[in-house]
């Protein structure tokens, strides 16, 4: 092959317009990745002398548009409690993930965050999302909300989230009976997706712990035990909640029928067939959680150990997406692992 067009390129040579494969020194096939367009050729041939700058430039506009396009197409997501540990991780997973766009960064009221670049905020570069107190506002151009606050906050969110039927995503833990309720009365009108915990293998070992429960009888007492970091706030936690209703389930009863009182002092013998927890808190510890069958003369131990949040990202985002085109509803992790 004759080289010297290459060597010649800013020339205009005869044989660089004849041969437009050596243009600019590469071969020209194929174009844009998102649309096929190809910047470098037009209706009037091959690049003429001076014209590489402005093609790659065109190229790069046009790249640029095309993504922009192919991302305006994806669902956008708000983030609740932004500032915390959660939100970041997920703020994190979410512009990783190339399959949603974050949308918004929502704060409470009185934040030092507010107003601010979300990117900067988190020790970045700037990402041109402002940080809101506003969720009616943010919401409203969203399709998934995902939430990881307080019960208060939670059950406002729900009704914003459904008024704009975004799909709400809710980690939040500590949740009351009637606050259940209220989110409930939400889900008539959109889609809700609530777990105490959204990490794959902790929803596996859920059902684990149902299943050994069903197969032994009460003569095996069943001892929940998790560990969380010092920050933690409620006790027992919602993922150890989880393990002892699929506990009771797996008995055929609800947990408030087999849950024993938290131990304190001289408690008595402990009543056969009985659900216990015990709760640590200390450290950084991400999360831990043992289902313990204790029987005379052996134990059966399942175990979950989580080393980082981004566990718990991930399974949100996944919920989100999954809970698109869904019908209203009061989800669970289980409907979206097909579990």
């Amino acid at each position: 092959m004759d080289l010297a067009p290459v060597q010649n390129i800013g020339k205009g040579t005869s044989d660089q317009f004849a041969n437009p494969q050596l243009t600019l020194g590469r071969p020209l096939t194929g174009g844009c990745a998102f649309c096929g367009h190809d910047p470098h050729l037009s209706a009037f041939g091959p690049p003429r002398n001076g014209q590489g700058f402005n093609q790659a430039l065109s190229a790069l506009n046009h790249g640029r548009k095309a993504l922009e396009e192919v991302m305006s197409d994806l669902p956008g997501i708000v983030v609740t409690g932004v500032s915390g540990r959660m939100g970041q991780m997920l703020v994190k997973t979410i512009q990783a993930s190339g399959k949603a766009r974050l949308v918004a960064g929502v704060e409470r009221e009185g934040s030092p965050w507010i107003g601010r670049d979300l990117g900067e905020c988190m020790g970045g570069q700037p990402n041109g999302i402002i940080v809101t107190d506003d969720p009616v506002g943010a919401f409203a151009k969203a399709q998934g909300v995902i939430d990881f606050t307080s019960p208060a906050a939670t059950v406002e969110f729900a009704g914003l989230a459904a008024q704009a039927r975004a799909v709400h995503v809710i980690g939040t833990t500590g949740l009351s009976d009637a606050d259940i309720a209220k989110l409930g009365a939400a889900a008539r009108h959109a889609v809700i997706i609530r777990a105490g915990n959204m990490s794959l293998g902790v929803n596996l070992l859920t059902g684990l712990a149902r299943k050994v429960a069903a197969a032994l009888d009460e003569d095996w007492d069943i001892e929940v035990v998790e560990a969380h970091h010092r920050h933690k706030v409620d006790a027992p936690s919602g993922t150890a909640l989880m393990l002892g209703e699929a506990a009771a389930e797996g008995r055929g009863k609800s947990l408030a029928e087999l849950r024993t009182p938290a131990r304190e002092g001289i408690t008595g013998a402990r009543s056969r067939g009985t659900i216990g927890f015990s709760a640590i808190r200390g450290g950084d510890v991400v999360g831990e959680h043992d289902v313990i069958f204790a029987a005379d003369g052996e134990r059966i131990v399942l175990r979950h150990l989580a080393t980082d949040r981004s566990i718990f990202a991930r399974g949100a985002l996944r919920a989100v997406l999954w809970g698109q085109g869904k019908k209203p509803g009061h989800y669970d992790m289980a409907d979206v692992l097909g579990l």
